[in-house]
Protein backbone atom coordinates (compact mmCIF):
# COMPACT_ATOMS: atom_id res chain seq x y z
CA UNK A 1 0.00 0.00 0.00
CA UNK A 2 1.23 3.48 -0.89
CA UNK A 3 -0.24 6.62 0.64
CA UNK A 4 0.68 10.12 1.68
CA UNK A 5 2.37 10.22 5.06
CA UNK A 6 0.59 11.78 8.00
CA UNK A 7 1.63 12.78 11.53
CA UNK A 8 1.46 9.15 12.67
CA UNK A 9 4.26 8.34 10.21
CA UNK A 10 6.61 11.06 11.43
CA UNK A 11 8.58 8.99 13.96
CA UNK A 12 8.98 6.04 11.61
CA UNK A 13 10.23 8.12 8.68
CA UNK A 14 12.42 10.24 10.98
CA UNK A 15 14.06 7.07 12.30
CA UNK A 16 15.45 6.33 8.83
CA UNK A 17 15.60 9.69 7.01
CA UNK A 18 18.75 11.38 8.29
CA UNK A 19 18.97 13.78 5.32
CA UNK A 20 16.37 16.25 6.57
CA UNK A 21 15.77 18.14 9.81
CA UNK A 22 12.84 17.20 12.01
CA UNK A 23 11.21 20.56 11.30
CA UNK A 24 11.53 20.18 7.53
CA UNK A 25 10.28 16.59 7.65
CA UNK A 26 7.21 17.71 9.59
CA UNK A 27 6.66 20.49 7.03
CA UNK A 28 7.03 18.03 4.12
CA UNK A 29 4.52 15.64 5.68
CA UNK A 30 2.08 18.49 6.30
CA UNK A 31 2.51 19.65 2.67
CA UNK A 32 1.79 16.10 1.42
CA UNK A 33 5.24 15.74 -0.07
CA UNK A 34 6.08 12.43 1.57
CA UNK A 35 4.74 9.07 0.41
CA UNK A 36 5.05 5.94 2.54
CA UNK A 37 4.91 2.34 1.40
CA UNK A 38 3.77 -0.59 3.51
CA UNK A 39 3.88 -4.28 2.69
CA UNK A 40 1.60 -6.54 4.77
CA UNK A 41 1.27 -3.76 7.39
CA UNK A 42 5.07 -3.38 7.67
CA UNK A 43 6.81 -0.13 6.79
CA UNK A 44 8.82 -0.74 3.61
CA UNK A 45 10.04 2.71 2.57
CA UNK A 46 9.25 6.26 1.57
CA UNK A 47 9.56 8.87 -1.13
CA UNK A 48 10.05 12.55 -0.35
CA UNK A 49 9.93 15.39 -2.87
CA UNK A 50 9.85 19.15 -3.17
CA UNK A 51 9.47 21.65 -6.00
CA UNK A 52 12.59 22.71 -7.89
CA UNK A 53 12.39 26.44 -8.68
CA UNK A 54 8.96 26.25 -7.00
CA UNK A 55 7.48 24.67 -10.12
CA UNK A 56 8.92 21.25 -10.99
CA UNK A 57 8.57 18.18 -8.75
CA UNK A 58 12.03 17.08 -7.62
CA UNK A 59 12.34 13.75 -5.82
CA UNK A 60 14.75 14.27 -2.95
CA UNK A 61 14.62 10.78 -1.49
CA UNK A 62 13.45 7.34 -2.51
CA UNK A 63 14.41 4.77 0.07
CA UNK A 64 13.42 1.18 0.70
CA UNK A 65 14.44 -0.82 3.72
CA UNK A 66 17.00 -3.48 2.85
CA UNK A 67 14.57 -6.42 2.89
CA UNK A 68 12.33 -4.74 0.27
CA UNK A 69 15.03 -3.89 -2.27
CA UNK A 70 15.31 -5.64 -5.62
CA UNK A 71 11.69 -6.81 -5.61
CA UNK A 72 9.99 -4.07 -7.63
CA UNK A 73 8.79 -1.97 -4.69
CA UNK A 74 10.93 1.01 -5.72
CA UNK A 75 9.44 0.97 -9.21
CA UNK A 76 5.92 0.84 -7.79
CA UNK A 77 6.60 3.77 -5.46
CA UNK A 78 8.15 5.72 -8.33
CA UNK A 79 5.20 4.95 -10.65
CA UNK A 80 2.71 6.04 -7.98
CA UNK A 81 4.52 9.36 -7.49
CA UNK A 82 4.82 10.02 -11.22
CA UNK A 83 1.11 9.36 -11.72
CA UNK A 84 0.27 11.70 -8.85
CA UNK A 85 2.46 14.42 -10.37
CA UNK A 86 0.90 13.94 -13.82
CA UNK A 87 -2.59 14.09 -12.27
CA UNK A 88 -1.59 17.42 -10.69
CA UNK A 89 -0.74 18.76 -14.15
CA UNK A 90 3.04 18.49 -14.07
CA UNK A 91 4.67 17.55 -17.36
CA UNK A 92 8.13 16.69 -16.02
CA UNK A 93 9.80 15.47 -12.83
CA UNK A 94 13.42 15.64 -11.70
CA UNK A 95 15.70 13.77 -9.35
CA UNK A 96 19.41 13.40 -8.72
CA UNK A 97 21.89 10.82 -7.54
CA UNK A 98 25.59 10.69 -6.87
CA UNK A 99 27.70 9.27 -9.68
CA UNK A 100 29.12 6.84 -7.11
CA UNK A 101 25.67 5.35 -6.39
CA UNK A 102 23.85 2.55 -8.22
CA UNK A 103 20.55 4.50 -8.18
CA UNK A 104 21.45 6.17 -11.49
CA UNK A 105 20.89 2.84 -13.26
CA UNK A 106 17.51 2.35 -11.59
CA UNK A 107 16.35 5.79 -12.72
CA UNK A 108 17.57 5.34 -16.28
CA UNK A 109 15.86 1.94 -16.42
CA UNK A 110 12.66 3.73 -15.41
CA UNK A 111 12.81 6.30 -18.20
CA UNK A 112 14.89 9.08 -16.64
CA UNK A 113 17.54 10.78 -18.74
CA UNK A 114 20.57 12.75 -17.66
CA UNK A 115 20.07 16.48 -17.99
CA UNK A 116 22.87 18.04 -15.97
CA UNK A 117 25.20 17.72 -13.05
CA UNK A 118 26.48 19.50 -9.98
CA UNK A 119 29.99 19.28 -8.60
CA UNK A 120 30.54 20.37 -5.01
CA UNK A 121 33.98 20.44 -3.36
CA UNK A 122 34.92 17.06 -1.92
CA UNK A 123 31.82 15.30 -3.26
CA UNK A 124 31.29 12.90 -6.18
CA UNK A 125 29.47 14.32 -9.20
CA UNK A 126 25.72 14.74 -8.60
CA UNK A 127 23.81 13.62 -11.70
CA UNK A 128 20.55 15.44 -12.41
CA UNK A 129 17.90 13.35 -14.20
CA UNK A 130 14.54 14.21 -15.70
CA UNK A 131 11.52 12.37 -16.99
CA UNK A 132 8.72 13.63 -19.17
CA UNK A 133 5.33 12.55 -17.81
CA UNK A 134 2.49 11.16 -19.86
CA UNK A 135 -1.03 12.26 -19.16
Amino acid sequence: MIRYADEKDFETVRKYDKHISETELANAIHAERVLVMHHEDCFAGWLRYNLFWDETPFMNMLYLLEEYRGQGYGGRLLDFWEKEMADCGYEMVLTSTLSSEQAQFFYRKNGYVDCGSLLLPGEPLEIILRKELKR
